[in-house]
Parts: structure tokens; C-alpha cells; sequence
């Protein structure tokens, strides 16, 4: 099952994707069901509807984030070996965590602003895991349990405001509009192996980053169990798994940065693909 939301900002409602890639609406269906949204007894009746008897979506409107605003929007860092190289650093021996700012957080075909005065501002394509179930010190072997599905996720990303400006990573992954997600939800039952899928980047035309999740040092069993030790997940929070290679920042013989003007796109396999324009903040 596809699901997403669509409407104004901050104000968005659910849909489902059929099978011809038409909106259907949800309002009538939620009416009757109960529970935190993506937990697995509100997915359960979801996914027992026949698309085909729910209403469509008619008019053109605006799709936001698959989601509704998270609690915790979890990001991986350097959790692809040739991503580590391209960037310099070293492949971490624990999964390295840091939490995007909710101000991040927009939609799949929203405007990605550059911040004023920023030279820097780069582009990684990744798997982002859904929760469903709320998970505190969950196991390894339980951890899928615990997640509602995957969705793509561009964890933007200002690099001089990252590594040259002094203490932790945050404030340059956190500016606003730095964390497009979706187009939509994809529900585990759809993606039963989330360390096969592959993934790309194009910016203007030009083909960036392209990757597969099976090159992850650390898998989505491992980082949701990870999580799970330090800090209790929601059902709809995101964890980001981290990017391969390919970002601008590794661009060789010279860096290569956003600008104002330009086209974003991203992908993964199943799960579809984001249309960013960059303008100036």
C-alpha cells in the first residue's frame, strides 16, 4: 500500500495511491478507524479496502510529506563505506546519529531554499525507515517489527555550515526545507527486503549519486534497534539510513554546490521519486 497526504501545508490530508497512480481520498475511511496513525491497527483496515471503491482525488492539489510532522526525524551519518571515502572520513564503528531540525521537514515536490549567503548546500539521496510502533531497547531481530514502511528522504545538507563552523552537525542539516520526504509511504509489506533497493540523484538531467542500500555499513535491522537504546521512537518518526556516493561535496576535480534556479531529482527504487526546484532564501 502507497499511502500519502496531500493539501496546504501543515494542513494536509490522507490518500492512497491506487494501482493507476490516482489519489484516493481516505477522509470517510479514517472516520471508523482508531489508534495512532501507522501503527499497525490503523494500517490493518487500510490495507483490507479495495482502492477502487474509494473516492478520487479530482482536483489538482499539492503533495506534502507522506506523513504527518514526526517527533523525531533521526539521521545516519556516513553509513556507506564509499561515501565515508569520497567525504574523507572514516567509516564509523558505531552508527553515527544527529537529529534534523522539524523545521526541515516538507514535502516532495516543495521548494528547497538556500539559505542567505550559503555557497555550500548539498544533496543526499536515502531510504527512510517509518516507524509504526512505538520501540524502546528493541532487539535486532524484532526491529522490522516495530516499522510501517520506507519512503525516500533528501537529507539536504549545508556543508560549510556542517564541518567549518564549529560544533556538531546539526546546524547545517536542519535549515528550512533541508528535509523533502516522500512522495509517499510504502507499507513494509511491499519492500520485504529494504537492503536491495537502489537509489540516485540527478541534478539538472545530470546524473549525481547512484548507489544500492545493500552497501550500508549499518542495515535498517541494525539502526532501528540502534535508535531504539538511546531515545524511545514514535510511530511516524523517520530515520534517515544515510547516502551513498556521489554528493557534491566529493565532486572531483572540485566540489559542486547548489545554487538558486536549479532541478532536483531523486529516487528509489519502489518507492518513487522527489522534484525539488533550489531557490534563494
Amino acid at each position: 500500500m502507497k499511502l500519502l497526504r496531500y493539501g496546504e501545508m501543515n494542513n494536509e490530508k490522507w490518500g492512497l495511491l491506487d494501482r493507476e497512480g490516482r489519489i484516493r481520498m481516505l477522509d470517510d475511511a479514517l472516520a471508523h478507524i482508531v489508534g495512532d496513525p501507522l501503527s499497525p491497527g490503523w494500517l490493518a483496515p487500510l490495507q483490507a479496502l479495495d482502492p477502487a471503491t474509494l473516492p478520487l482525488l479530482k482536483t489538482k492539489q499539492r503533495v506534502g510529506p507522506p506523513i504527518p510532522r514526526p517527533l523525531n526525524f533521526v539521521c545516519i551519518g556516513l553509513n556507506y563505506a564509499d561515501h565515508a571515502a569520497e567525504t574523507g572520513g572514516k567509516i564509523p564503528k558505531e552508527p553515527i546519529l544527529f537529529l534534523k531540525s522539524l523545521s526541515a521537514f516538507c514535502g516532495p515536490y516543495d521548494d528547497i531554499i538556500i539559505p542567505p549567503g550559503s555557497k555550500k548546500t548539498d544533496w543526499e539521496v536515502e531510504l527512510g525507515v517509518v516507524i509504526g510502533t512505538k520501540a524502546s531497547h528493541v532487539s535486532e531481530a524484532e526491529a522490522l517489527d516495530y516499522v510501517a514502511g520506507y519512503t525516500v528522504v533528501n537529507d539536504v545538507s549545508e556543508r560549510e555550515y556542517q564541518t567549518a563552523r564549529s560544533g556538531t552537525w546539526d546546524k547545517g542539516k536542519g535549515c528550512d526545507t533541508f528535509g523533502p520526504v516522500g512522495p509517499y509511504l510504502v507499507t513494509k509489506d511491499e519492500v520485504p527486503d529494504p537492503q536491495v533497493l537502489d537509489l540516485w540523484t540527478d541534478i539538472d538531467g545530470v546524473r549525481m549519486q547512484t548507489g544500492n542500500t545493500s552497501t550500508m555499513t549499518f542495515g535498517v535491522k541494525m539502526l532501528v534497534s540502534y535508535v531504539s537504546q538511546f531515545f524511545t521512537l514514535y510511530p511516524g518518526d523517520i530515520i534517515a539510513t544515510g547516502t551513498p556516493p556521489g554528493v557534491g561535496m566529493g565532486k572531483k576535480p572540485a566540489p559542486v554546490f547548489l545554487r538558486p534556479g536549479q532541478s532536483v531529482r531523486l529516487g528509489i527504487q519502489c518507492l518513487g521519486e522527489q522534484a525539488n526546484k533550489t531557490v534563494g532564501g
